[in-house]
């Protein structure tokens, strides 16, 4: 008589890759809004910086050029680097009533600062 002889396979049944699945689907669901919202943090900050690094280029344009509104070429002019995909407008140039805002392309607040150097978002 023949006997059958089985090999031991070697290997993950079924259930074991399910579960393996199912773990790293939850990990994912945890990971990847938390990592979205570091994003867009990160894209808030920039766009914070951006707006300080402005104030202090409208303050040293205002030191060499009394009584001459400032424009964003201006700021430029006095040191000010525009960060990629940061929107930096000034809405009022004068000294005493200095308004500039920003806000990133990814980003979901919008930050003013008025003459005095309050920001406000």
């Amino acid at each position: 008589m023949i006997a059958l002889t089985r090999k031991r396979q070697k290997g993950f049944t079924l259930v074991e890759l399910m579960i393996v699945i199912a773990i790293i689907a939850i990990l994912a669901a945890i990971a990847i809004p938390m990592v979205l919202r570091y994003r867009i943090r990160g894209y808030n900050t920039a766009a914070l910086t951006d707006l300080k690094n402005g104030f202090i280029s409208a303050q040293s344009h205002y030191s060499a050029h009394v009584g001459t509104p400032v424009t964003l070429s201006l700021l430029k002019s006095a040191g000010y680097t525009q960060t990629a995909n940061v929107i930096l407008t000034v809405n009022d140039g004068n000294e005493t009533a200095l308004s500039i805002s920003t806000t990133h392309a990814n980003g979901d607040t919008t930050y003013s600062i008025s003459s005095d150097g309050t920001i406000t978002h």
